[in-house]
């Protein structure tokens, strides 16, 4: 699954990827962590939302704790309460410029980012909804991993290519459905040996 992923466009030039017109203001970290704010292509425009659907949760007494954003949606459960009304009337697309995977053994886990071969910005799927606790917010889609990914993890983000956005966009659910297949293109490798834990903030972070 995809907890972190990098993006480094501002919110013009990402606007002008997609066609959009862009809120002012807008803004986002260049790597994005669950809770962090990311930038969203919608229906109406480009948005800032916190990247994960809030998780009610609860302590060993029975007091409430924080919310956990949960971050990623798998295919196969779409259609499942969490996710099927989002998937249904709020599909939406996030650009990546790269996503990162954590590889190695336990401990010592490094930074594999993945981004495609050509250099450009991919559109990666995603679902998003309003809430009480942090607006609106967003959730990727992921689905088996292709070939490039599947050595370390079994899935990936499902990337929509350009001539298939309006259908995830605003297509009915089961042609959209169809698109959250494994990537068929190139894929670009880098391995880092930058540690896979420390960098994320406990709180969600948004504008």
């Amino acid at each position: 699954m995809c907890n972190l992923y990098r993006m480094t466009k501002n919110a013009d030039e990402v606007a002008k990827l997609f066609d959009l017109d862009a809120e002012r203001g807008l803004n986002s970290s260049a790597e994005i962590y669950p809770g962090y704010t990311g930038l969203v292509a919608a229906a109406d425009g480009l948005k800032a939302m916190s990247w994960g659907f809030p998780l009610a949760r609860t302590g060993a007494k029975g007091q409430p704790l924080k919310p956990k954003p949960i971050n990623n949606a798998r295919t196969d459960k779409l259609d499942g309460p969490f996710w099927k009304s989002s998937f249904v009337s709020r599909r939406c697309l996030i650009p990546v410029d790269a996503f990162a995977e954590a590889e190695g053994s336990k401990g010592a886990k490094t930074r594999t980012w993945f981004s495609l071969a050509n250099g450009e910005t991919m559109t990666v799927a995603g679902i998003w909804r309003d809430s009480a606790e942090w607006g609106a917010c967003y959730s990727m889609v992921m689905t088996e991993a292709c070939i490039h990914v599947a050595s370390i993890h079994d899935r990936m983000p499902v990337i929509v290519g350009q001539s298939d956005r309006e259908t995830w966009l605003a297509g009915p659910p089961n042609e959209a459905k169809a698109l959250c297949r494994p990537f068929e293109g190139a894929l670009h490798i880098d391995r880092t040996p930058e540690p896979w834990v420390g960098g994320a903030p406990a709180t969600p972070r948004l504008l």
